[in-house]
């Protein structure tokens, strides 16, 4: 079998309501194009057997004991075979249909980076204002420590060249993985191009997990890589 365009990594906690929808939606939209790579991150619920029922031959399903989203994320990309490589929450808020167009858009453009922009998209934003807040200052503040020109710093697509991650120590086992990558990248003066996608936010009732620390933990990451230069 051809070397896969995309590795898809999705991280999974509990989704078992949502997984076997998802799963299926980044079939029908990718095809062919992409080998998927499931982390189970110690769910409790049947998360691990869906998974294991839905995967295709060219897929791999990993499990590990819960240490966090960035955990998962890391085991993920050690399992990346294709050119490029993306996240794909196993949640409803970002379309998977959309993942082709940002393919299409980083290999026409030979970009080495390209992040699914939200706020590029004339959309509903956020379902809590405070959270919707949160993720604009952090990109204003990624943009001012860093000179970056992003609009949507903490988008969970954010699709690399696979060969540039491998480079790329991360070491962040929460959501601070997320800001922990932007940093990396920026400070390799490695251009991040933006394409807008769409966005369908869920509530905390529906399961987001994302709260007012990792804000902070995230500030954090910033500072201590800007100070640091690692």
């Amino acid at each position: 079998m051809p070397m896969p365009s995309l590795t898809i990594v999705m991280p999974v906690f509990i989704e078992e309501r949502t997984l076997p929808i998802i799963v299926k939606r980044v079939y029908a939209a990718c095809g062919d194009i992409a080998q998927c790579v499931f982390v189970d991150d110690g769910s409790t619920d049947s998360s691990q057997s869906i998974l294991h029922k839905l995967a295709r031959p060219q897929d791999i399903v990993l499990t590990k004991k819960n240490e966090g989203k960035g955990s998962a994320v890391h085991m993920g990309y050690q399992h990346a075979v294709g050119e490029y490589t993306v996240v794909q929450d196993a949640d409803l808020e970002y379309s998977p249909e959309e993942i082709p167009l940002l393919l299409k858009f980083v290999q026409e453009g030979n970009h080495p980076v390209v992040f699914g922009s939200r706020r590029l998209k004339k959309q509903k934003q956020y379902v809590h204002f405070t959270i919707f807040v949160g993720g604009t200052l952090l990109t204003y503040i990624c943009n001012f420590l860093f000179q970056t020109r992003l609009s949507d710093q903490p988008t969970c697509y954010k699709m690399v060249r696979t060969d540039i991650l491998r480079t790329i120590p991360l070491k962040e086992n929460d959501f601070r993985f997320d800001p922990e990558l932007t940093c990396a990248l920026a400070l390799r003066k490695i251009p991040i191009a933006e394409y807008p996608i769409s966005y369908a936010p869920r509530s905390i009732a529906e399961g987001k997990k994302i709260g007012w620390k990792d804000w902070f933990r995230w500030v954090w990451v910033f500072l201590r890589m800007r100070i640091t230069g690692k």
